[in-house]
This record gives C-alpha cells, sequence and structure tokens, in this order.
C-alpha cells in the first residue's frame, strides 16, 4: 500500500505516474519494482498509467544487459505506457559502442563500464572496435531511441536536472544528464517540479522545487519509484 502525502504540483485527474529511480544493471530490482507496479495497478486501477525510467540503466551492477533486454522488450506493465530516458551513462556509452575515441572509451570505463562489458560477455581489454559487434542489436536500438525528457502537467522529468535561469529549450543537453549544482541547490521557480535521478540519496527527496528519486540501488540502498497521482506523491521500493 502506497503511503501519499501532499505534492508539489499536479496531474490530471485520472492520470499516475510511476517513475522509477536510478537502476545501475541491478536487473532483480528492476523485476521487482515492475511486478510491485504491476499489483499496485491490480489493487488502485486507473484510468491512464505511464511508468518511467530516469535512466542510468547500466554500469556499476551485475546485469547491465538484462535490464537493457527487459525495457527494449516493450514489455507492458499492468497496462501502462511506459518511457524511457537517457541517463548520463547511456550518454557516455552509445558513442563509445558506433565507435568513439579511446578518451571516450576511457571516461566510459572510469564510471563502471567493465561490469557493462562482462554482462554482454564481451572482454573489456579487447579492442574496442570488437565491442559493438558483441551487443545485440535491439539494445543498440533502445539506447540510440532514449528521450533526455518528459513533460506532464507540472512535473518535468528528466535524469540529472535543469540549469537555473536557462528556459528548457535552450538547455544543453549534457546539463540535462549531468548537472549536480547549481540545480540540487537552487530554491527559485522552474515553471515546473523536477522530477530527477543521477544523484544518490538515503531517502526521496522532495521539495518544492525538485524531486530526488535516485536512493542508490547498486549501492545497497532501495531502488525507488515515486508514485504521482493528482495533488499527492508516495513512493515504492524495492
Amino acid at each position: 500500500m502506497v503511503t501519499f502525502r501532499l505534492a508539489p504540483a499536479k496531474l490530471a485527474p485520472g492520470r499516475r505516474v510511476y517513475a522509477i529511480g536510478d537502476v545501475h544493471g541491478m536487473a532483480r530490482r528492476l523485476v521487482a519494482m515492475h511486478e510491485t507496479i504491476a499489483a499496485d495497478l491490480a489493487a488502485r486501477p486507473c484510468a491512464a498509467a505511464l511508468v518511467l525510467h530516469i535512466g542510468d540503466y547500466i554500469d556499476r551492477g551485475p546485469d547491465s544487459a538484462g535490464v537493457l533486454a527487459r525495457l527494449a522488450s516493450g514489455i507492458g506493465i499492468g497496462g501502462a505506457e511506459t518511457v524511457c530516458l537517457c541517463g548520463n551513462h547511456e550518454r557516455m556509452a552509445l558513442p563509445v559502442l558506433l565507435g568513439g575515441d579511446d578518451e571516450a572509451a576511457e571516461l566510459w570505463r572510469m564510471n563502471g563500464a567493465d561490469a557493462t562489458l562482462r554482462s554482454w560477455r564481451i572482454d573489456p581489454d579487447s579492442p574496442r572496435r570488437k565491442w559493438a559487434k558483441a551487443v545485440p542489436e535491439e539494445h543498440l536500438r533502445f539506447l540510440k531511441a532514449l528521450r533526455l525528457f518528459h513533460r506532464e502537467d507540472g512535473y518535468l522529468f528528466v535524469h540529472a536536472g535543469l540549469r537555473p535561469g536557462v528556459a528548457l529549450a535552450d538547455q544543453d543537453d549534457e546539463d540535462l544528464v549531468w548537472i549536480r549544482e547549481p540545480f540540487l541547490s537552487y530554491t527559485g521557480n522552474f515553471g515546473v517540479v523536477v522530477v530527477h535521478g543521477h544523484t544518490p540519496t538515503k531517502a526521496p527527496v522532495v521539495r518544492a522545487t525538485r524531486i530526488g528519486i535516485d536512493t542508490g540501488a547498486v549501492y545497497g540502498g532501495p531502488l525507488t519509484a515515486a508514485v504521482l497521482e493528482e495533488d499527492r506523491i508516495g513512493f515504492l521500493q524495492v
């Protein structure tokens, strides 16, 4: 059962969004979260549900390939619509897999790529030009199709955040997937409440300007989903 509190923004009546935080290769946790969401939908049906993944599906954890396989399959969860956003880890990985340079490959490996490569049964020390050939085509198609943000009424969903003082149409793509400060400490008005991951915290963060849902699943914390409906917010964790 979800325990609700007053949310900092609103959704239209009949709309519900389940926003799932950073997965980082924790495939079993993702399956458990999808099952938990399906159970909640069965217990509390709604007219229009959306399951949104906030990015960072890969790296550091043990089964990035399993996470991508599940998400790339277009799995339906209780009849809900599904949206997947791009995180900074996907942003690092894709150019390398499509033939990026050694510097890009080294940056990715410094940020947990070896675990992802091994989940595809790729030796991280093998020639980089061979990596893409070992990655399932459906995984590459999924990575190429990821969106940078999604808007729902009073909420904007994005992996990392926004740069204060910059209109959404003018935001730099790198900020959308990488920014921390000055976004995290900003107390002004973005015009929307930003729902984001990227910066792990021990518990979800709910402020007037933003909702943080990365609770460090790959570091031993839970995988968290924010449940947003009308003027309420609650959380599911596995």
